[in-house]
């Protein structure tokens, strides 16, 4: 495999939320310049257009090697990789060594599999302990943890709002883009996003200065923004009459907060929520993730989202502990909550974003937060 391989510029991104986003932004931009690249992370293989889902955000060792070799065969010049913790405490890139390394942030995940966010951080770290040949690594400085990856013996680039290389100066949101004025190497720059949430001027921020460390300026970059487009599930918006309803992967405690925040920030109406936990997985995430959806929402439908073998009720019991509000209620069907919508709200479907089926059991059915809204308004527009 190494000889090939190692042919191609590797970019690993790791952290608890935004590697789909900025992963996916940097593939966009490299594509939109006239370099090939290859995604390979949470929303599948990607060269040119989707090729296939995979199982793993970052597959198993011999799956992962022949998706590179497939890169290299059909001419990649590059490979941006998001690397899990899981992955990498799993040893699924053992051998690997990355030419760009990325840490996003880090929240509380996957406490069920490292047991401690010492632990979970520690994983995500060997990432940048794996460089080779420039050994950049872009790190978001305003995370509390980004001391941890920031090894002396790789090029530190820093995004932030105080102290650091790429400096955020100022950002204003709409429902439909983001305005954003940053400065690097003494330099001021203004760009807009087609995407919404203070958290993706970072996801944009960092495929910026990924593209920008390949040999790309800056400059060159801001004229294609406009036709950036975030990946499937991400803040994926649905108009229905004068409301939007908001389609997002938001599974962690951290995510949710950060998307609710942003909607609240130009609702006119009620900001309406719909949201589970997946079932087998971290019971101690639950009530956190029920608490800032009812205190960042006008009201909160708690509902399935992939209970897989464990009792869905156990699940919602779990969510629900310690809320005293009445502003929310308890629905199975995932489907429901369309119909709470009057005018200039938001509905923020959270969860599943990308994801086509729901795991009920060990079986997977095909269910689609999407093709739900879309079918509702049709069903509407048609009455």
């Amino acid at each position: 495999y190494g000889d090939k391989i190692n042919k191609l510029k590797i970019i690993g991104i790791t952290g608890t939320n935004g590697k789909t986003t900025s992963a996916y932004l940097f593939y966009e931009i490299l594509n939109k310049i006239g370099k090939k690249c290859g995604y390979i992370g949470t929303i599948g293989f990607y060269i040119n257009q989707k090729i296939r889902s995979l199982n793993n955000t970052t597959p198993d060792i011999y799956d992962l090697y022949e998706l590179l070799l497939e890169c290299y065969d059909k001419n990649c010049e590059y490979v941006i990789m998001e690397v899990s913790s899981q992955g990498l405490a799993n040893k699924r890139v053992e051998s690997l060594k990355f030419d760009y390394a990325v840490f996003t942030n880090l929240t509380q995940d996957h406490l069920d599999y490292h047991k401690t966010l010492e632990n979970y951080a520690n994983a995500k770290r060997k990432l940048f302990e794996k460089t080779r040949g420039e050994k950049v690594a872009i790190i978001n400085k305003d995370d509390p943890h980004h001391e941890k990856f920031m090894l002396n013996e790789n090029k530190n680039i820093t995004i932030g709002k105080t102290d650091a290389d790429v400096l955020i100066k100022d950002y204003s949101l709409s429902h439909l883009h983001t305005k954003i004025e940053f400065s690097y190497e003494n330099k001021v720059y203004n760009t807009q996003i087609n995407m919404v949430g203070s958290y993706n001027v970072y996801n944009y921020l960092t495929a910026l200065m990924l593209v920008n460390k390949l040999g790309f300026s800056i400059d060159s970059i801001i004229d294609i923004t406009k036709d950036l487009m975030a990946p499937a599930g991400r803040m994926e918006m649905i108009k229905y009459n004068t409301n939007s309803v908001f389609v997002d992967y938001a599974h962690t405690p951290d995510a949710v907060i950060n998307v609710l925040k942003s909607a609240n920030q130009y609702k006119k109406g009620k900001i309406i929520t719909i949201i589970g936990c997946g079932g087998d997985r971290d019971r101690t995430k639950r009530p956190i993730m029920g608490r800032v959806a009812e205190e960042n929402s006008d009201y909160v439908i708690f509902t399935d989202d992939n209970p897989r073998t464990e009792d869905e009720k156990q699940i919602m019991n779990d969510i629900v502990t310690g809320l005293n509000k009445v502003n929310h209620e308890i629905i199975f069907d995932r489907k429901k909550g369309m119909n709470m919508l009057k005018d200039n709200d938001i509905l923020m479907i959270l969860g599943k974003g990308h994801e086509d089926y729901q795991i009920i059991g060990t079986e997977k059915h095909h269910f689609s937060d999407q093709e739900i809204v879309k079918n509702f308004i049709k069903e509407k527009n048609n009455a």
